[in-house]
């Protein structure tokens, strides 16, 4: 839409260059014959094809015809580029909008556990760019085009789906393929926005991870209640960053560089143990971690919920455990493709041969 403004622009300027030239050549060659009021007129209508009649002592001044030949020429020519340039801006505009939107649709349509973002606020383009940053597929959902249409360009570089509406409304979650989403972020300014977002989105995927931000204390059992996993205070989280950067200075910046190298990408990560996975039953040290990916196995919470940290070589892995690890997002994903086919991997594999003595 900026280009075709400044196309626009630039048409005008070349219209308008036409008729002043034309203007100040009239009046050098009427040497006074014509006020300038009558050599611009005689310029506007001559441009615009529309004629009423020529000015008075057109034919007795040498060239004034000759000038309004070419007048007639680049004017018309001025003329039509200018009016095609306001009609293709136009039509490109909104059908250029409608086939975007077409295929933003389509797009989301065919997503698979991608993770809703309600909200692009002071909260929500934080979350927007943390998902962006790890490539988990997300859709984006607010009220105002404007603040979307900043984070997608500024964050998301023009990639990012989103859908322009109300995400406390049904219909909205249900445009952005609710039914298959493996999470939703509720990010919007205040908590009884946020828990009608929970509350729609329980009952259209019984199944789904909500997170929930929360701005006052009571409104977490709300939040809960209504069918959130979890809750989040900005409040809780801002205090305690503070206190942190107090005593803690160095952790926090090994923490921020972690989370804001834009070459290394390093993560936090968990990776769960299924029951078939052929990494069940093995030790940290004959599980093939450091040999597939390098990551670090930070710790390890068994079935119970019970987390044990800094793991030992002998540390024997279980079915529904789950790894926390530090690495890098590509090394990550590497490892939990391993986790996750290693049993069909196995299965794959073509039985020994025996040989009877």
């Amino acid at each position: 839409m900026e280009t075709g403004v400044r196309r626009i622009i630039v048409a005008f300027a070349i219209l308008l260059a036409v008729i002043g030239s034309a203007t100040v050549g009239f009046a050098i060659l009427g040497h006074g014959t014509w006020s300038l009021e009558e050599a611009v007129y005689f310029a506007l209508i001559t441009v615009s094809t529309v004629g009423y009649g020529e000015m008075h002592d057109l034919d007795t001044i040498r060239g004034a015809r000759v000038l309004t030949g070419f007048l007639i020429v680049f004017g018309s020519g001025a003329l039509v580029y200018f009016q095609s340039n306001i009609t293709a801006t136009l039509v490109e505009g909104r059908l250029g909008h409608a086939l975007r939107r077409k295929r933003m649709f389509n797009k989301i349509k065919a997503l698979r556990g991608h993770v809703l973002v309600a909200g692009v606020g002071s909260t929500g383009k934080h979350v927007v760019e943390e998902l962006f940053t790890i490539s988990k597929p997300f859709v984006a959902i607010d009220s105002d085009l404007e603040k979307l249409e900043r984070v997608n360009r500024e964050i998301c570089g023009g990639s990012m789906l989103f859908v322009h509406g109300d995400a406390t409304q049904d219909q909205t979650l249900v445009d952005c393929n609710i039914a298959y989403a493996s999470g939703v972020i509720a990010a919007l300014p205040t908590d009884r926005e946020n828990l009608y977002v929970t509350l729609s989105a329980r009952s259209l995927n019984p199944k789904t991870r909500i997170v929930a931000k929360v701005i006052e204390a009571e409104a977490a059992r709300k939040m809960v209640i209504a069918g959130a996993n979890a809750t989040v205070s900005p409040n809780i989280i801002g205090g305690q960053r503070l206190a942190s950067e107090l005593v803690r200075p160095e952790v926090m910046q090994f923490l921020d560089q972690m989370l804001r190298d834009k070459d290394r990408n390093l993560r936090l990560e968990e990776l769960p143990i299924p029951a078939d996975s052929s990494f069940a039953g093995l030790s940290l040290r004959k599980a093939p971690i450091r040999s597939s990916a390098n990551v670090l196995v930070i710790a390890v919470r068994d079935a119970q919920g019970t987390f044990l940290y800094n793991p030992g070589p002998d540390f024997e892995l279980t079915a529904g455990s789950v790894l926390i690890v530090l690495g890098e997002t590509p090394e990550v994903r590497k490892l939990r493709e391993l986790v996750r086919n290693s049993s069909q991997t196995a299965m794959a594999e073509p039985p020994p041969r025996y040989t009877r003595v």
